[in-house]
Formats: C-alpha cells, structure tokens, sequence
C-alpha cells in the first residue's frame, strides 16, 4: 500500500515541536481588552466626577502653595485622593467640605480602588481558574469519546453518538487547527489542540481512559499513524476509523482499527442507489441519520425474546451479532434467539432514547 507523503510527515514530527494545548467549552464572555477598556473608562468617569465635585465646592478647600483652587487644582486632587497618595497639600478646611469627603469622596475612592485593583485581580487569577478547571475536567472524565477530526466527517459522527444519549461533556475534540478546536468549544465540546499522530496530544485528551476513539482526519496515512498511536495508549477502546480509499482498509484494521469505514466508497454507493432507486436512497440516508425518521440501532435480546426467531420480534430485525460473528437475520445458523445475542434492528426514532453499545470489538 502507498501512503504518500509518510515520510515528510514523520520528518516534520521530528523537526518541529507541536504546540497542543486543553480548550474547555465556556460561555462567550467580552474579548479582555473591552472589559479592560470599559473598566478604565469607569475609573476616568469616577475621576472626573470627583473633580467636578471639588470645583464646585472649591470655597471649602484650601491650597498650601497659593491659596483658592482652581480646576486643576481640583483633578489634582481628586486624582491624588482617589489613588490613595493624600500629600496635605490640598485639604477640606470647611464643614460641607469634610462632610462631602466623608459621603462621597470616600465611596467614590473605594469603587476607584475596586475597579483598578478586581481588574488586576482578575488578570492574575485567570490563569490559576483555567489550571483548576483543567485539573477539575482531567478527574472526572472516564469512558468518554474522543473524536480525531472535527471537520464534516467528525460533526457528523458527533451528532450521531450524541443523539443517542451521549453527554457533550463526553466528548473530546483533537484537531491540528485551532479555529476547528474554537468551533468545538463553542459548540459545548472541550478541546484539544494538536497533532493525534503525537502520544503526548493525545493522553492531553486522556485517550488512554477513552471507551471509543473516532478517527476522522482528512488524510488516510495520517489516519493510519493516529490509529496505532489510540491502540498503543488504550488497548481496549473501541476505535473506529474513516478512509479515503477502500484498498487502505486492511492496514487500519492490521493497526488497531476495530471498524475501518470508506467513506468515498460509502458516498458513491448511496449515489449509485440513488440513481437506481430515489426512494430507496433517501430511506438509507434516513437511517444513518440518528434521531430522526427510522434509526438503525444494536441492543440486547431480552429474556422475552430468548427462544424465538428473528422474524418472530416486534422490531424489523437486520442482523444478530453472536460472540464476534455477525449473522444475517435468515442466516441458518442463527435457530432461535440467546439471552448473550444483540440485535440490529430498524426502528422508528424516539428522541431522547440511550442506546446500549456493544463495547466488544467485531472481527470479520
């Protein structure tokens, strides 16, 4: 098999260092700078307000250089009063004056501080919040899914889990691009971002905890390198992989891939349906698509159903998966329903109903 461009990409991994780091999906906030901006802007107006304040009431004040106050004698003023420095040079001599510094001035002083010293605060502390919610992030999250890939194919594959029942704090993006990792965070998935072919990026998005890692990259060699890397770090993931070009297949499953999915041959078969039958085309595109219409769907065989055949259940039975064979619904080995049995079945979509996964790996 050929995979062009391997040996650029290995040589690229060892010439440069790849900077991946942990995005956690927040609400959108106001970009730092204009929280800065309005901040300063309030501090200024509370200057401003106290000057004015003092000029009007400039008879009460009095100056030890020169005497009567004028305007900017009152900024000074203000403006030393407000920060705290106080020289004396400037003081409130009369009892409206005093009484003005004790309800107003001195308020106003304390939201000056308030305002100049939160901002700093918040400046410093952020760092120490998202360490935190990092830390907080890395020790709950067990059995998740990590997706590599957060183009069409990888949303694509998102929505589908999540719309069985999958929590989006579940979910974990890797994507080399961090416009993509932004669109995931915004979308409510934490994010890493960095190249997957790298086993440190990927313990950063705790592969190695993962109950199934979704490989979705643009190109079918870099897929391959991700692939061995996800079934070096967890041994007992299900990995299921997309690829360009069916003849790839078989090296995604010699590296780890428990299902390797062609997606220019899926595409082109749907086509080729299509053609031959619309009806029967936009039936199969109704059903790889969860949540709505009719939905394909694995689960286990209840006790109710042990002893019958598959055209004996309620539901439209496709397959029977038993021990790691997959069995048509009319295959003669199938005989009767076991309790060990799981089902595929076609089902009218209930929003909102978990479906059960088989965590074992399939084999052909």
């Amino acid at each position: 098999m050929k995979l062009p461009g391997q040996d650029a990409i290995a040589r690229q991994a060892d010439e440069h260092l790849v900077t991946h780091r942990v995005k956690l999906p927040r609400k959108v906030v106001e970009h730092p700078i204009r929280q800065v901006t309005k901040r300063l802007s309030m501090a200024l107006l509370l200057l401003v307000v106290t000057a004015l304040i003092v000029y009007i009431d400039r008879d009460g004040y009095t100056d030890n250089s020169d005497g009567p106050l004028d305007f900017l004698d009152a900024f000074y003023y203000a403006t030393v009063t407000l920060s705290t420095t106080g020289y004396g040079d400037i003081t409130p001599v009369s009892d409206a004056a005093r009484l003005t510094n004790i309800l107003v001035i001195t308020p106003l002083r304390v939201m000056f501080l308030i305002i100049l010293v939160g901002t700093t605060l918040e400046a410093l502390t952020e760092r120490t919040r998202e360490e935190w919610r990092l830390n907080r992030w890395r020790s709950t999250l067990r059995d998740h899914t990590v997706v590599v890939g957060f183009g069409t194919k990888g949303r694509s594959a998102i929505k589908t889990v999540c719309a069985t029942g999958l929590r989006k704090e579940q979910v974990v993006v890797v994507d080399p691009s961090s416009k993509a990792i932004e669109a995931a965070a915004a979308d409510g998935y934490a994010g890493v971002i960095g190249d997957a072919t790298r086993s440190e990026v990927l313990k950063r998005a705790e592969a190695y905890r993962a109950k199934q890692i979704i490989i979705a990259t643009q190109r079918d060699d870099t897929a391959v390198l991700v692939t061995l890397t996800a079934r070096q770090l967890n041994r007992g993931a299900k990995i299921v992989v997309a690829v360009r070009e069916e003849e790839n297949a078989p090296l995604l499953k010699q590296s780890g891939a428990d299902a390797v999915i062609t997606s220019a041959s899926a595409a082109g078969r749907l086509l080729g349906l299509s053609v031959l039958s619309p009806a029967a085309g936009r039936v199969m595109e109704d059903l790889i698509q969860q949540g709505t219409g009719l939905d394909m769907i694995e689960r286990p065989v209840i006790k109710a159903e042990v002893g019958k055949s598959p055209r004996q259940i309620d539901d439209l039975v496709v397959s029977v998966l038993r021990g790691h064979r997959v069995l048509g619904y009319d295959d003669e080995h199938v005989g009767t329903l076991e309790l060990t049995d799981r089902l595929i079945t076609i089902v009218r979509a209930t929003p909102g109903t978990p479906v059960t996964p088989d965590i074992r790996p399939l084999h052909d």
